[in-house]
């Protein structure tokens, strides 16, 4: 596509309080242009954006599609809201999905595109947090607000510009990156993939579209200093940003200490407070098997010296077609749980599928030796929360990459 964007002056989002899409728009919003969008949900994306001065119209009172020079669309209103992505291609303006309009933004900048599985956000986060305290001033799209700069978005100066490149659908492969860097491979996104090998082809081909590669971060493991986030997979995501740190010339010692005062992002187990009866609230975006096992070990890591904790988990799956793929994954990955509430699934890009559900799910975990119960709405979750008990020796986590933490905001008084 040749499209210049100094002629842009007006792009309108369909589906703008996506994590991702959201920066986007802030971004495009940055460089002076006219932005606004249409969202089904509310949250913290779309609050961020209004503060942002962008206007961000309810899908339940949208009637016509604004003019614009060009329309960017998120992948989930293929399915939420087609009938306005085919209106906005029946335009003849430009019309981009996500990715490709960020390749678009990114084509004047050495892209340090950060890719893999699990631990993308997070990685992303610690390498732009290095990159910031190092004097380099990037520009930085990542799918959390980071802590640092309390955004999923960041203008920078500098010719740099991180982002966190997610694998689905093959986005990630938009890129011709300055440093393509890769946490690690495991098989997901199988409604998009074949299989394993059909994901690790992928990544082949991300890895030879980059000018540098970093997939083998081991030496920097025993660099990792103390982390204030826990567990094994942040010191791997930790060693990982190291390494980008060592390939761009930053000091190591300057890259170590800023690890050191790292703080997290949003979602990504995220304590949340404590109550008055001292429950401790955690939230985290984990929804993937792997995911889970390694969020519930960082917990009881972190509380190992308190004796008698007791962790619940509200967990929300995403898609119907993660949870069939990874069925028997999901069914034995909650081991460090003495409770699991399973919410319906969240569908976000797909038609339901009434071969899956949450019940079944939580059978399979019930018969692998774990306690769990499903709900079929967030109603009849909230009642049975509420009817339990949670004092100075409890842990509540809510997990999932859709709406789970909702729970917590509307049961618990927590600061």
């Amino acid at each position: 596509m040749n499209l210049d964007l100094s002629k842009i002056k007006k792009v309108y989002f369909i589906g703008i309080g996506g994590i991702g899409i959201s920066a986007l728009a802030k971004w495009a919003s940055a460089r002076g242009m006219e932005v606004a969008g249409v969202n089904d949900e509310e949250g913290k994306t779309t609050d961020s954006l209004r503060e942002f001065g962008i206007e961000v119209m309810s899908k339940t009172v949208f009637d016509k599609l604004p003019e614009a020079d060009m329309y960017v669309y998120s992948d989930a209103w293929l399915n939420r809201g087609p009938e306005i992505i085919e209106d906005a291609r029946n335009t003849g303006k430009p019309t981009l999905s996500y990715f490709e309009a960020l390749k678009e933004f990114s084509k004047d900048y050495k892209v340090i595109a950060i890719s893999g599985t699990h631990g993308k956000t997070t990685t992303t986060a610690m390498v732009a947090d290095i990159l910031i305290d190092a004097g380099i001033d990037p520009t930085v799209i990542v799918g959390s607000f980071v802590k640092k700069f309390d955004s999923n978005f960041r203008e920078g100066k500098s010719e740099y510009l991180i982002v966190e490149a997610d694998e689905y659908n093959r986005h990630f492969l938009q890129f011709n990156p300055f440093i393509g860097a890769v946490t690690n491979i495991e098989a997901d996104h199988l409604d998009c993939y074949k299989d394993l090998d059909d994901i690790k082809k992928s990544f082949d081909q991300f890895l030879s579209q980059s000018e540098h590669k970093i997939t083998n971060y081991e030496k920097y493991l025993e660099k990792v200093p103390k982390l204030l986030v826990p567990g094994e997979h942040n010191r791997k995501n930790a060693a990982l940003a190291l390494a980008v740190a060592d390939l761009l010339g930053i000091k190591e010692e300057l890259a170590i200490k800023s690890l050191e005062n790292f703080e997290g992002t949003w979602r990504r187990l995220e304590k949340r407070g404590k109550t008055k009866a001292g429950t401790i609230i955690y939230d985290d975006y984990a929804h993937h098997p792997t995911e889970v096992r390694a969020s519930l070990q960082a917990l009881r890591e972190l509380y190992t010296k308190e004796q008698g904790k007791k962790i619940t988990v509200v967990f929300q799956p995403h898609l119907y077609s993660r949870t069939k793929a990874l069925f028997d994954d999901f069914a034995k990955c909650f081991h460090g749980a003495d409770k699991i509430v399973l919410l319906p699934i969240y569908f976000a890009r797909e038609n339901p599928d009434k071969s899956i559900s949450s019940g079944l799910l939580a059978d399979a975990i019930c018969a692998n030796g774990d306690k769990a119960i499903a709900f079929t709405d967030f109603e009849l979750a909230e009642e049975y929360i509420k009817s339990q008990t949670f004092g100075k020796d409890d842990i509540f986590v809510t997990m999932g990459a859709g709406e789970s933490y909702k729970i917590a905001d509307k049961l618990f008084d927590f600061q």
